[in-house]
């Protein structure tokens, strides 16, 4: 109830790379963190970014509709501007946002040399 919606974004499906790059980002990143979410996986279909939590089941659908009330206070009707969207693994302790990032602190790793 009263959500509110930061960002409607086209999913990878379509083909789109960065659907999580903002203005304030240097590179271009993909919505899904590097080892996708934890317990979903990789975002492939259109997605809404929400504040707060959503009853529902995972993977299921749910209905959004506009709200009945007219919202006055000030938190509901100022507007609102996403700066940075974390990119970041999910499980653990994730601090890297790109692939490329991490290949490029962590150079040539040893599992790669072996391959």
């Amino acid at each position: 109830m009263n959500k509110k919606i930061y960002r409607v974004g086209a999913g990878a499906n379509r083909g789109v790379k960065n659907n999580a790059t903002t203005e304030a980002d240097v590179v271009e990143k993909n919505i899904t963190p590097l080892g996708g979410f934890p317990h979903y996986g990789v975002v492939q279909n259109d997605f809404l970014m929400v504040k707060g939590g959503i009853v529902g089941t995972r993977k299921r659908p749910i209905t959004l509709r506009k709200s009945l009330l007219t919202q006055t206070h000030t938190a509901a009707t100022e507007s609102i501007e996403v700066k940075f969207i974390d990119t970041s693994s999910k499980m653990g302790h994730g601090k890297y946002q790109t692939i490329e990032e991490k290949d490029k602190f962590l150079g040539p790793l040893a599992s790669k040399q072996k391959a």
